[in-house]
């Protein structure tokens, strides 16, 4: 039987502007070299869930981080910083990429990574890795797990996120996984179908799935949404996707 053992910690590094922000750091033991995964976490913030999703790649042999991307709210729970980031209308987009930027950037610095980083995002994540993979450098490949406001209307755009992330889609870098729920409203099954279009225009290379008598977090295994089914097809093919562009 293979022996399994992995080491997790929070950490701090130097993020956006050089902030100084906490990240939840999850990988194998042993000198690896590992591939690496950036963690996007969903609107709900940097929960013990994405720490579990942290510990399930390091378990699966890859390097994971998952920044705090709520720590400059500054309260004392996950949710008191959702609330806060909610009611400015969510994360602003240059902060965030720079986020997720020096993420990319310190996993690679670590002596147990290899030079492949792949970015996995939920919720609002998913809108946010799909933008990363576009916008940041050093990506081999994305996931994006039914990221709301890939597609916008011009109303729904701001000061924050001024640009929809679909209008980036000629720049995407590397290969994109798409993961969706039929009943999901954000995105809908037309923004979905709309931002597959986008992709095949610019022959990127992609794989959507959508599932049936799913909404919206159908990963979320502490929330109603969970999907038994979804979820367990979901990490296959995330794994087989990181595993086919990561490893390598």
């Amino acid at each position: 039987m293979k022996y399994e053992s992995q080491f997790s910690e929070t950490i701090t590094y130097h993020a956006h502007n050089g902030d100084l922000i906490d990240a939840y750091i999850a990988r194998p033991l042993g000198a690896g070299p590992f591939p690496s995964v950036v963690i996007i976490h969903h609107m709900p913030g940097w929960d013990v869930y994405n720490k579990e999703i942290a510990r399930r790649f390091a378990h699966h042999g890859y390097a994971a981080i998952s920044p705090n991307l709520h720590f400059r709210e500054g309260k004392n729970s996950p949710e008191e910083n959702s609330s806060s980031i909610r009611a400015a209308g969510g994360m602003p987009d240059d902060r965030t990429m720079g986020d997720v930027q020096s993420a990319i950037k310190y996993m690679r610095a670590l002596p147990f990574t290899s030079d492949k980083v792949g970015v996995i995002g939920y919720c609002s994540g998913g809108r946010q890795s799909f933008l990363a993979g576009c916008i940041l450098k050093g990506i081999d490949a994305v996931v994006s797990c039914y990221g709301g406001g890939v597609v916008a209307k011009p109303e729904e755009l701001t000061s924050i996120q001024p640009i929809a992330p679909l209008s980036f889609t000629k720049d995407m870098q590397c290969p994109i996984l798409g993961l969706f729920g039929v009943e999901d409203t954000r995105p809908s099954p037309e923004d979905v179908l709309k931002t597959e279009n986008e992709l095949k225009k610019f022959n990127k290379t992609y794989e959507f799935v959508s599932y049936e008598h799913c909404g919206h977090a159908f990963f979320a295994v502490d929330r109603p949404q969970y999907r038994v089914h979804a979820a367990l097809d979901g990490w296959k093919r995330v794994l087989a996707w990181f595993e086919k562009y990561l490893s390598h």
